[in-house]
């Protein structure tokens, strides 16, 4: 019986992706800065409720919270751009 002709299948070579752009490392200022912002937020927080209102800046009132609290979340998303 006749063999059938095998087909001739072109090899494929792998070619990788192009490389995508590599992300820098964080300047070396980032990591103690956001950990110093997310402490004085929290200072100024505990600061707010042990002096009864008086400080750290007495005339904005409960807006001291809002100072405090945004410290501490400016801090938290400088996490998301550290590497």
């Amino acid at each position: 019986m006749p063999e059938s002709r095998s087909r001739r299948k072109k090899k494929q070579t792998y070619t990788p992706p192009p490389a995508s752009k590599a992300t820098k490392p964080s300047p070396v200022w980032w990591a103690p800065t956001m950990v110093a912002v997310m402490i004085i937020g929290l200072i100024w927080v505990v600061a707010y409720y042990l002096s009864s209102s008086k400080y750290p800046i007495g005339t904005i009132g409960d807006w001291n919270l809002a100072v405090g609290f945004g410290l501490i979340l400016g801090g938290f998303a400088m996490t998301a751009r550290w590497r």
